[in-house]
């Protein structure tokens, strides 16, 4: 049953501005990556098919999309460092818009997350301290390498790579672009206590950690326009070896800069207790950041329709990013409105290659009875 909003918030169904662009709800389709660009990290035509279908969304944003080779460690991922890659992703965004949709290209460095038989060489991180766990590559997962710290002098070259990608984006057509700064990626590796112990500008205090994030946004923006540049956070528990002692600290400064810089919005993955794909024991840092925070506020993390429509009615988000529900559900909006029951997504086929569990799962109309 679609719930009854208050009369003071609005619905997940109204329309809401961001930056340069007027949304038709506030729906987003949150970053997925479903791997089935090729080897050389070009999207395919299948990909313009999938985007399509999921046109419905207020806003997509893409799956993750390596900036540079050496940012890039999860195969069949796309990229947009190359002549190639921006001509792969035209006719993809090219299908969301003839499709009546938008969509933001989330930039992505994965930091000490890529493993060098990835073939961009040694990776790199605020510190020398390799993540547990294991990285996926070609030839299957591999224990993650320990990283190369990133010395200072070499920031500008990465910033460089960020504000190149966000310009191929716009030439492929995208309506914009949002830095991933969440989950445990390169700069998640800079903005958290653990693992960044430096003792330069980039390391200390809260202001120090935020200085990537701060410098980053603000060339992302000066190339494409603070209006069409958004930020994703992951304010609250461990994760991929990244935590942080005081995140309420740390992600208020992290959001008083972005504010300061103007983006269009900042979306957050924000575990919560409710949440079944990634719990957590950390309170919500989100209401700390609402007041830090003036542009549009959209939180992600296992939310359904009446737990999303809450949080506008009790004033602590803007909006809600839906992930896993997209992969089965194109149509989610319009299930969404008709209080229709949602497809499940199979999990085996969240990363393999070709249409199965991807492109063939049936829109409302087409549902068996």
């Amino acid at each position: 049953m679609t719930p009854v909003k208050t009369d003071a918030a609005p619905s997940l169904f109204d329309p809401i501005t961001i930056g340069g662009l007027v949304l038709p709800n506030r729906v987003l389709m949150a970053p997925l990556t479903r791997g089935r660009g090729t080897m050389e990290h070009v999207p395919t035509e299948l990909m313009g098919e999938y985007y399509a279908q999921r046109a419905g969304a207020g806003l997509i944003l893409s799956e993750a999309t390596g900036i540079s080779k050496e940012g890039l460690g999860w195969p069949f991922a796309p990229g947009l460092w190359t002549e190639d890659q921006v001509e792969g992703w035209k006719p993809v965004v090219e299908r969301v818009h003839a499709a009546g949709g938008r969509i933001f290209a989330q930039l992505w460095h994965m930091g000490r997350l890529v493993h060098p038989d990835m073939g961009g060489g040694a990776p790199v991180s605020s510190v020398a301290v390799a993540a547990d766990g294991q990285a996926h590559t070609y030839s299957g997962k591999q224990d993650y390498a320990t990283p190369r710290a990133l010395p200072a002098s070499e920031i500008p070259r990465v910033i460089g790579d960020y504000v190149t990608a966000a310009r191929n984006a716009m030439r492929a057509g995208f309506d914009g672009v949002q830095i991933h700064a969440a989950n445990g990626y390169l700069i998640d590796q800079f903005l958290r206590d653990t693992p960044n112990d430096r003792d330069d500008d980039y390391g200390g205090s809260a202001d120090n950690r935020v200085r990537l994030l701060r410098e980053v946004t603000a060339a992302v923006a000066g190339e494409v326009g603070a209006d069409r540049t958004a930020v994703r956070l992951s304010p609250n528990g461990v994760v991929q070896s990244t935590n942080d002692s005081d995140p309420v600290t740390t992600f208020t400064t992290a959001a008083k800069a972005l504010d300061a810089l103007g983006i269009a919005f900042l979306e957050m993955r924000e575990p919560r207790e409710a949440s079944t794909f990634a719990k957590t024991d950390v309170a919500p840092v989100s209401p700390h950041i609402r007041k830090a925070f003036s542009p549009p506020l959209f939180l992600n993390s296992d939310y359904g329709l009446a737990d999303g429509q809450g949080q506008l009615d009790k004033g602590l988000a803007d909006g809600i990013a839906y992930g896993r529900p997209y992969i089965a559900n194109p149509d989610l909006v319009e299930r969404f409105k008709a209080g229709a029951a949602l497809n499940e997504p199979n999990p085996r086929t969240f990363y393999s290659q070709g249409p199965e569990g991807y492109t063939d799962y049936p829109a409302m109309e087409a549902a068996p009875a």
